[in-house]
């Protein structure tokens, strides 16, 4: 599993899946020629994000933040047992705990999730079924949700009809585990919210500050480092393609100081670098140990 090191602070991947993606997915107008054509013009994606064939690296993975006083997962992934339209994402069977286990993070020692946003890849493992029942993954727990991203969808149908609050939001607020935060809210001494609407309504990154060290959790404000080649892409799952092309726009000029790494929610391996600009655009430099002390 993939760690980094920030000052005090040890971030961990856990990965749920990592997979072949076609670039129509995210985005409607980009077919595997034009998404081709985007590599040619920044080889540096051919390194890790996108084949030569036309097709995305993609992963789905929750990141859990230790700064030993918090342990705090970051987003959950899609979940086992859910019922979705997507047919790679419905009942799925993975071993994700166990995944959790082996990294030492059982999931009753957990104190925090966050959900960078609502959407169904970043809320799966909030719940497990148990005796027919959706029930809390983390017990003892406290799950942050922003209070603009929850009140829009608990009031808001998804798109594709799948009852994602119903399943994984939810019964977290019925179980007395929810806060409803600010979108800069602060965890403890080194973490602390940051707003990247766009996406979402309410939809927050995550930046980890210790010892003068800095990073960066993106959630889906960026879904693939294409759109750190070319931030004018916006994704087809953008609520407001607009504002998600504006808050790129800013959020790369401040994470582009040549310390901050940047962990992609959905980044293939290596999934963090730090960002340089180059022109109008930027280049995700994934040269960095992966157990570096950053």
């Amino acid at each position: 599993m993939l760690r980094w090191t920030i000052g005090d602070v040890r971030i961990t991947s856990v990965p749920e899946s990592e997979s072949l993606t076609s670039p129509r997915f995210l985005f409607p107008d980009v077919d595997k020629k034009k998404l081709i054509q985007i590599a040619d013009r920044h080889p540096w994606l051919y390194d890790h994000f996108v084949t030569d064939k036309g097709m995305m690296r993609q992963k789905i993975h929750a990141l859990v933040v230790d700064t030993g006083k918090e342990r705090i997962v970051v987003d959950t992934c899609i979940g086992n047992d859910k019922k979705r339209h997507n047919k790679g994402w419905n009942n799925l069977q993975t071993d994700f705990l166990s995944k959790m286990n082996a990294a030492g993070y059982p999931p009753e020692s957990i104190t925090h999730v966050i959900c960078t946003h609502l959407h169904v890849d970043h809320v799966g493992w909030n719940t497990r079924l148990v005796g027919g029942k959706w029930v809390p993954t983390f017990p003892n727990a406290k799950y942050l949700f922003a209070k603009p991203e929850f009140e829009h969808w608990s009031q808001t149908a998804y798109a594709d009809g799948d009852d994602i609050f119903s399943d994984s939001v939810k019964p977290i607020y019925d179980a007395g585990l929810a806060q409803l935060v600010p979108l800069d809210c602060k965890v403890g001494e080194c973490v602390q919210l940051e707003p990247t609407t766009g996406h979402t309504p309410g939809h927050v990154s995550v930046r980890i500050r210790s010892r003068g060290k800095t990073a960066v959790i993106t959630g889906d404000m960026t879904h693939t480092p294409v759109q750190i080649a070319e931030p004018g892409y916006s994704s087809g799952f953008d609520s407001d393609p607009e504002k998600a092309r504006q808050t790129r726009h800013e959020a790369f000029a401040r994470w582009s100081d040549g310390a901050t790494l940047v962990i992609g929610t959905h980044f293939a391996t290596p999934t963090a670098g730090r960002l340089v600009k180059v022109g109008d655009a930027y280049v995700l430099d994934t040269k960095i140990d992966e157990n570096a002390k950053l």
